[in-house]
């Protein structure tokens, strides 16, 4: 039978005092060095130490004997010291550099910058240190910041944050998706993907995904397969998902075949029991609310010009002087379909120069017959109104992390709004048209501009229906002590006149924040918890998605086309970040010291 095998730290081998002056030796670690050569003894036992010093220095160092032996053993241990304090100081300057190398890599990749640039500030901080303070120029040249090493430390960094979102993911109790796509300078489909969910707590986390390129078709079955890809990949429940948030293109909201109709059903195959919601981008509805109107007589004149004047260097330049010479000192913007605000900014520009772009436009032989029509004018003046309402409505519900509930508030404030400006301009009332208001009134022009809005409230209570179900999830959400208990589901019913009973509650929702108020309900309510948790993490548009979009198109750019689809994700993934920050820390310590970076 064969024996057990021995193990020396079953034995507890110690290394002993008398060890150091009998045989110059000196524990390091918790192994015996030796001083003189500093060799190492694997196992801590006399006689590997006593044979290690016969064999190798007895015959030169037995002449030390007493005082003089003594003080040989504490020059030695002096020199073992310094080494030690040397070697440490090489250790914390080498990993100050390899920190200050990922801290450098991530601020180029959030601002979007090539990742050769860290050849540019390494360059810029050795020539800053020789003159601020030459004797740290060597620690600042040190700095790795090559571009291979850069784009090494963008790889880590990205990887870092995906695995924080994985493991961020498992605490979540539901999650909304909000995806969108567009093209590259490449013309590749870029798929950008977002995941907003919360956890037991109602804690929010919103964090960009991936962007998935697509380089063959974009069909629905496509972007369900490399969006559902993408998400198994940080393996989310699929049975918690709430809702998503789409662009409203057929492939995406396709009733037979559509990516929100094939998530539907792998949600539901997860959990039966499941309502999963789908919003078309709220922003994509108010633009197309905003086409309704139907005033391309105004638009086509207004686009024609401005491509007139804009579209020909020479053109561009005399009605800029032609201006100057007037003493204004601001031009014509391009209009741009793609671009939400474009439509507003260059009609206000038009309506404010239309005398100096007649002018113009008379001088080159172009003349705009329209510029001389009051009713073509007015019809302006009413387009440039409303398109600022719009514009000031699109704005208030761009923004990150807010709350669907404030999107539905903003809407129906607006189509509110969209009431009284009928009645008011059915009256001849058009105090809220500034720029209608001052021109000459005209009956007729008055009846068919609160007819336009007619048409535009009906096209909004059409276009935001998914918020008229939603209606009395949002009212409850928003009011919980005032919501009527009998028109609430049968489940709710008993927590809900609980936490109206509830005066301390009730001070606390006075006095927070409603997404506040919630986290800090106790377990007695966890229906009402559940219920808050898939308000909290629905999307209302896809506005992150087009913001990703434009890092996208400043990162991959003409002059810089050739970016790889994974680079581009990874600094997607670090300059979209919100509340993840790479761990730089636990980053350097993966970093081994090589012998050859300190020179002792």
């Amino acid at each position: 039978m064969l024996s057990k095998k021995r193990k020396v730290d079953a034995e507890c081998r110690v290394f002993q005092e008398r060890w150091k002056e009998k045989y110059f030796f000196w524990e390091v670690g918790g192994k015996p060095v030796c001083l003189i050569c500093s060799q190492q003894v694997a196992v801590p036992k006399e006689y590997n130490i006593r044979r290690h010093y016969e064999k190798t220095h007895q015959e030169k160092y037995d002449e030390y004997t007493g005082q003089r032996r003594t003080q040989k053993l504490n020059e030695l241990a002096s020199s073992l010291r310094k080494q030690q304090a040397a070697f440490s100081k090489c250790r914390e300057t080498y990993e100050g550099a390899v920190k200050a190398s990922y801290v450098i890599a991530w601020e180029i990749a959030k601002t979007s910058k090539p990742f050769s640039e860290g050849e540019f500030v390494r360059t810029c901080m050795t020539k800053a240190a020789e003159l601020v303070c030459p004797e740290s120029r060597q620690a600042f040249a040190n700095i790795s910041l090559s571009r291979p090493t850069v784009t090494e430390r963008v790889e880590e960094l990205s990887s870092d944050l995906h695995s924080q979102l994985k493991e961020k993911i498992k605490s979540f109790v539901a999650f909304s998706i909000a995806l969108d796509e567009s093209t590259d300078v490449t013309d590749t489909a870029q798929l950008a993907i977002f995941i907003r969910g919360v956890d037991e707590f109602l804690t929010v986390t919103e964090e960009f995904v991936s962007v998935v390129p697509m380089t063959d078709t974009t069909t629905a079955n496509d972007v369900f397969v490399s969006l559902v890809g993408a998400l198994d990949k940080l393996e989310v429940d699929w049975s918690r998902a709430v809702s998503v948030a789409t662009d409203g293109a057929p492939s995406m909201v396709g009733r037979k075949a559509g990516v929100v109709v094939k998530l539907r059903e792998k949600v539901r195959e997860a959990n039966p029991d499941q309502v999963f919601w789908n919003f078309h981008c709220i922003l994509h509805q108010e633009a197309l609310c905003c086409k309704s109107l139907k005033m391309e007589h105004v638009m086509s004149v207004v686009v024609a010009t401005v491509n007139f004047i804009r579209a020909k260097g020479l053109n561009h330049r005399q009605f800029d002087a032609f201006l100057f010479e007037n003493d204004i000192h601001q031009g014509l913007p391009y209009h741009t379909d793609v671009r939400w605000l474009s439509r507003g900014a260059v009609l206000k520009r038009f309506f404010k120069l239309r005398r100096e772009i007649g002018e113009f436009m008379q001088g080159k032989g172009k003349p705009v017959g329209e510029l001389g029509d009051p009713e073509w004018i007015r019809d302006l003046a009413f387009l440039v109104d409303i398109t600022e309402h719009l514009n000031i409505l699109n704005v208030t519900m761009q923004g990150r992390n807010k709350l669907v509930t404030e999107y539905y508030d903003s809407v129906r404030a607006f189509q509110s709004k969209l009431a009284l400006w009928k009645a008011q301009l059915s009256q001849r009332n058009a105090a809220h048209f500034p720029c209608l208001k001052s021109l000459p009134v005209n009956h007729l022009s008055m009846d068919k501009y609160a007819r336009l809005l007619s048409g535009l409230i009906h096209e909004f209570d059409n276009r935001f229906t998914v918020f008229t179900e939603l209606e009395k999830d949002f009212a409850l959400f928003r009011s919980p002590f005032t919501t009527d208990a009998s028109e609430v589901p049968e489940g709710m019913q008993m927590e809900l006149i609980d936490l109206q009973c509830c005066a301390r509650l009730k001070d606390t929702y006075a006095s927070t924040g409603i997404e506040s108020f919630y986290q800090s309900l106790p377990p007695e309510y966890p229906i009402i918890t559940a219920f808050a948790g898939k308000i909290l993490c629905m999307f209302g548009t896809t506005y992150l998605c087009e913001q990703a979009f434009s890092v996208m198109n400043v990162n991959k750019s003409k002059v810089r086309n050739r970016l790889t689809h994974g680079h581009l994700n990874d600094v997607m993934k670090i300059a979209t970040a919100q509340s993840l920050s790479p761990d730089v820390d636990k980053l350097v310590k993966t970093k081994r010291l090589l012998a050859s970076t300190c020179k002792m």
